[in-house]
């Protein structure tokens, strides 16, 4: 007799800091990397949560910042946003998707 052994995918939440200038390219390519896909009914896509508020940073001597300046404190407005992805190789294109 045969049986059948289901594994269920890890599930991994994304949390990521974005201007929000940049805000609807990075949801884009997330989403196009197979994040925000709940696995419950109802097959929902595109799924995640963001709010706006003020980051600030310091870039250090070693920095080679895309905002801001070496040494000098930043205050700006950014969006954070939050996902879900299910699954390690869904975690990675979603991270390599940003980072593009």
């Amino acid at each position: 007799m045969a049986s059948v052994v289901s594994v269920a995918a890890k599930r991994f939440k994304l949390v990521f800091f974005v201007p929000p200038a940049s805000l609807a390219a990075c949801k884009t390519a997330i989403f196009a990397a197979g994040a925000g896909r709940y696995p419950g009914p109802g097959n929902y896509t595109e799924c995640c949560w963001s709010s706006l508020g003020t980051g600030q940073f310091r870039p250090g001597d070693t920095a080679n910042p895309h905002i801001g300046k070496v040494g000098e404190l930043e205050e700006l407005q950014e969006a954070r946003v939050e996902t879900l992805c299910v699954g390690e190789d869904t975690v990675k294109r979603a991270v390599d998707a940003l980072k593009k």
